[in-house]
Parts: structure tokens; C-alpha cells; sequence
């Protein structure tokens, strides 16, 4: 069960009110409260083994970095901080951008390790669409794949708890696409969990997978929420949210030295009736307090990724008016560190998928001479990204193609000439090559006149920052960063020659750039593209072709 497509039609109802722990009370300056815990997971990205190099160290509270994730470790910390008074959420990106071992079974294991670890709500995340809307339903509700059928363990029961998403709105309608909130009831007391994800999702997704989709903005759909739980009679509140902020590198898990963003925008501006913003997106560990539009200090967080760090939100909730005392809310990001014993049941379970998946991922498909890296030159190029450029110029030569672009960004790991594990020193396997390229894009064909692909390469800088493309050996340009966004490019040459004009090319790229993604809409002006093979198998099939690959010379790109 390999391949990946979406086609699945089915659809999301109901609004789940849960029911927790045992009553437990104290009397404070407020009248009596009931205490409630809240752990956290964001940005998981399917990593069930313990995730390697640096994306397997976190920053603890000494300042030191540790070896840190995998989902045995994940379930031993949880169980460890959790009381008869947690509720287990998430923010997103729980799936999609995964490692083979979950990937290779559109992302099943996962949904279903977070279920078993107590996992109740979650934000939809941008990558949940990966595969599309569809297969989010699918992920959500059950059933098996529509292509691939069923995985080993047999028919897809759905994910234990709910994907939250109210700024995801049916373009026809205009309601909700997917549930916006749901309600978990713990020590006699209603909590609700709102979720939304960034607004900027249409361009870093796929755009025929959210066909009819549109996301509102974040602050907009979480207080038309929280309006509707108010009016359900519930006033103690948590936002979900698949957006965040930046760090300075090397901050420890509880600092809150970050850079002001979008998530610092949704956490200020958010209905005050919100009492804890849990956040997502950006990869970063943080603990902030943060003024309501009241004035009110409320929580707001981030945990890491892939399983490195666990956020822990304790607050007390008056049990007269059913709101939060904000003068108990404390937060608390804990590592997941690997120095304690992995949960023997969960262990289990993701050995019996790396056994399942095993003979595909194992399989040698190609050789490298020297370590292929994402480690970009001056002027922004890097060796693996030319060297995918080239294996999808070649995937589509018979329709054409002259020169093909990569987006730094769907180049998710590095080839390093050292084995992983038996294959030896040089060998690329299967599941080292989907490290490589996770997200199952389709390459395709755009015809583009020398004006509008000069106009291309100019959208390589946005408010977003730099996404510098990376080039097929057929394609050199030149960029001065010194110069006004719009008028960065120069010296733009097809197989040597300089590009007119007037004159058509055409331009290879994965879908998600031919559909306008990272901000690269100039694609868009060819309103069908030819489309060929997914986009693994055409660098796997030029593996095959081309072994030994070096790293090329990093000259395709001039100037810094």
C-alpha cells in the first residue's frame, strides 16, 4: 500500500462533547474550583521512530541540547505528566511530511499511535491537506484508502479524536468545511477547544486538494467560535492553532524571546473569552503570557516538533461562572527526552510497522558518490536541489520540458553517502529517497514566455522571505540581493542561450509550484499544464538511470 491518491468522498457531522477524570474541588478567593491539566503535541509530522541528526535534539532548561522524540518516549512522558485532571490536544501537522514508516500508509499508524496516547483534539494543520480534503475525511471518519485499499491492520476505523478547523470554510456555503470546536467536560467542568490553521495554507498546500475551500482569517473564525461556545453556556476556552512565531536558535523550552508574528497577532487578538493559545506551525519551543483585548494576561505556547517536547497548560476553573482564573494559569514545555524507559506497548506497535514496511523501504534504487545536501551556497543553491531539478526535467522531456524548479521547501531530508543501516556506504534506498521527497506531488509541464519566467524567478523573494528555486542544469540566472525586490534576476539562459522574451519555454515543476504555491503565481498564467509521473518516482527513476550521482558544482546560480 504505496501509492497516494485521494478520491474519497464523505463528510464531517456532529460536534463531540467528552467527558474526563473525577470530580475534585478546592476553595479559593474565587468561590470553588475544579483543577485541569492540558498536554500538548504540535507539528508530530508522523515521526514514530525517535526522529535523527538535528531534528533529534531539543534545547532542555539548562541550555543543552539533547536527543529528544519517537513515539515510545512520547507515551512514557505522557503518561508521566498526566493526573485524573488531562485532556490530551494537539495543533496541527500531526501527519503529512511524514517519514516512510508512517507515510507509506497515508499516515494510519500515527492517527492511530495519537489516539492510542489519548490525543482528543486537535487544529488541522496546512499538511493535513497534503493528500487533500478528501482524505482528511477519510483520516477523520474511516474507511479504507480509495486507491490503495486497505493497510495491513485492515479497514481504517478513523482518528480517536477530532480534527478542529473553523477558519476551513465550503466556498459554497460559507459554514464550516470541517468541525470549528468541540467541548470536553472534566471535574464537572465545560472546556472548549477551538481550532484553527494559518490562513496562508492555499499557497504552501496543493491547490487542486482544497478545491471549494476557504480559509478565513485565524482570529476572525476563532472568535465567531467562541461566541457560539459563550452562547452553549461555556466560558473557560483554549484556541488550537496552526500558526506561530519565531525564536532565536538555541532558546530553552519555557523562554519567551520570541520575534512578534502572526501567532503574537492571533494570541492578542483574540476574543478574550479565550484563556490559553496553544500554538503550532513554526517548529518553536515558547512559553508567553500575552494581554487579551481586555487587557487580561492569557497563555500562550509552542511546543517544538516531531515529538521532541510536550507543552503542560494547569489552570483552575471557577466552578460558578465556569471561566478560568487566569491568576492560576501556568505553562510548562517539557523535552522528551530518551532517558527514561520507552512505553513497552507503543514500542511494540511501531516495531510491527517497521516490519510491515521494511522490504519496501530497504529496497537499494540507487548510489551517491559523496553526500547530496540542503546546504545552500551564497547565493542559495544547494547540490540535492539541483540534482531533483534535474531528475524531474528528465521525468519530463517527452512532453517537452527545457528546464525544471524546485522548491527548496518539498526538499525535506539530505542524501548522505554514509549507510543508514546494511545497504552500505553510497547506497540510496527507497525510503531514504521518500525522506527526500514526502509529499507525493505530480510533475508537470507549464509553458511559459521568457517574460513571464523572468517574472517567476523575481517572486523568489515575498514578505514571507526567500524561497530561492532551485535549477535544472539547463537553466542559470543571476540575483543581486542589493537591488529592489522585483529587479533581483538577471542574466536568465536556456541550455546557454539568453531567454527572450517573446519567446515560450517550458518549465518543469511539481504541482504545488505549478498551482501557485509559495507565492510563485506566475505558474498560474498557464491554465493546463501537462501533467506526468509523481514526483518520487521520477527521482527514483532517475536514480536508477544516473547511478553514481555526485554533487554538481554549485554554478547555476550567480551572484549573492
Amino acid at each position: 500500500m504505496i501509492r497516494r491518491r485521494i478520491t474519497l468522498a464523505c463528510a464531517l457531522a456532529g460536534l463531540a462533547v467528552g467527558v474526563a477524570a473525577q470530580p475534585a474541588a478546592a476553595t479559593g478567593p474565587h468561590g470553588p474550583t475544579a483543577p485541569v491539566r492540558l498536554l500538548a503535541l504540535n507539528d508530530f509530522h508522523g515521526n514514530l521512530e525517535p526522529p535523527s541528526g538535528s531534528s533529534g535534539t531539543a534545547v532542555d532548561e539548562h541550555g543543552a541540547s539533547v536527543p529528544a522524540g519517537g513515539a515510545a518516549y512520547v507515551a512514557t512522558h505522557l503518561k508521566r505528566l498526566a493526573d485524573r485532571n488531562t485532556v490530551t490536544v494537539a495543533q496541527g501537522d500531526l501527519i503529512g511530511a511524514s517519514p516512510l514508516l508512517s507515510a507509506a500508509y497515508h499516515d494510519e499508524p500515527s492517527v492511530e499511535f495519537l489516539g492510542k496516547v489519548g490525543v482528543t483534539a486537535s487544529a488541522v494543520g496546512n499538511h493535513e491537506f497534503d493528500e487533500g480534503y478528501q482524505e482528511l475525511l477519510r483520516i477523520q471518519n474511516g474507511g479504507c484508502h480509495p486507491v490503495d485499499g486497505c493497510s495491513p491492520a485492515g479497514r481504517w476505523k478513523g482518528a480517536k479524536y477530532d480534527y478542529l478547523g473553523a477558519n476551513v470554510l465550503s466556498e459554497k456555503t460559507n459554514k464550516p468545511a470541517i468541525r470549528p470546536w468541540t467541548i470536553r467536560k472534566i471535574n464537572g467542568v465545560k472546556v472548549g477547544f477551538i481550532g484553527v490553521v494559518t490562513k496562508t495554507t492555499p499557497t504552501i498546500v496543493t491547490s487542486s486538494g482544497i478545491q471549494g475551500l476557504r480559509f478565513d482569517d485565524e482570529v476572525a473564525a476563532a472568535n465567531r467560535a467562541a461566541a457560539e461556545l459563550k452562547r452553549r453556556g461555556v466560558r473557560a476556552m483554549a484556541l488550537l492553532v496552526h500558526e506561530g512565531d519565531q525564536v532565536p536558535s538555541g532558546q530553552r523550552p519555557d523562554s519567551c524571546d520570541v520575534v512578534a508574528g502572526a501567532g503574537t497577532r492571533i494570541a492578542r487578538d483574540a476574543d478574550p473569552e479565550i484563556d490559553v493559545v496553544l500554538a503550532g506551525h513554526t517548529h518553536q519551543q515558547y512559553v508567553c503570557k500575552i494581554a487579551d483585548p481586555k487587557g487580561r494576561p492569557r497563555l500562550y505556547s509552542s511546543g517544538s516538533s516531531f515529538g521532541r517536547v510536550i507543552t503542560q497548560v494547569d489552570f483552575r476553573v471557577d466552578r460558578r461562572t465556569g471561566d478560568v482564573v487566569r491568576s492560576t494559569l501556568k505553562g510548562d514545555n517539557h523535552v522528551v527526552t530518551r532517558d527514561v524507559p520507552p512505553d513497552p506497548g507503543i514500542n511494540r506497535f511501531v516495531e510491527t510497522w517497521k516490519e510491515r514496511v521494511a522490504e519496501v523501504a530497504d529496497k537499494p534504487i540507487g548510489r551517491i558518490t559523496a553526500d547530496l545536501t540542503r546546504t545552500p551556497s551564497p547565493a542559495g543553491e544547494t547540490a540535492l536541489g539541483d540534482v531533483i531539478a534535474d531528475a524531474q526535467l528528465a521525468a519530463m522531456r517527452d512532453q517537452g520540458a527545457q528546464i525544471a524548479v524546485m522548491n527548496p521547501g518539498g526538499v525535506r531530508a539530505d542524501l548522505t553517502y554514509a549507510a543508514s543501516g546494511s545497504e552500505g556506504d553510497g547506497v540510496v534506498t527507497y525510503g531514504e529517497a521518500f525522506a527526500v521527497q514526502p509529499f507525493n506531488n505530480v510533475v508537470g509541464v507549464a509553458s511559459l514566455t521568457g517574460a513571464q519566467l523572468d517574472a517567476l524567478l523575481e517572486q523568489q523573494w515575498t514578505s514571507a522571505g526567500e524561497k530561492i528555486l532551485q535549477p535544472s542544469s539547463t537553466l542559470h540566472f543571476t540575483i543581486d540581493r542589493s537591488k529592489p525586490v522585483g529587479d533581483r534576476v538577471s542574466d536568465i539562459t536556456v541550455d546557454g542561450q539568453p531567454v527572450d522574451p517573446a519567446a515560450t519555454y517550458k518549465v518543469a515543476a511539481n504541482n504545488f509550484l505549478l498551482g501557485g504555491g509559495d507565492g510563485f503565481t506566475v505558474f498560474t498564467e498557464d491554465s493546463s499544464p501537462v501533467l506526468g509521473p509523481i514526483d518520487l518516482d521520477a527521482f527514483q527513476k532517475y536514480l536508477e538511470n544516473n547511478s553514481p550521482i555526485s554533487p554538481p558544482a554549485l554554478d547555476r546560480i550567480s551572484g549573492q
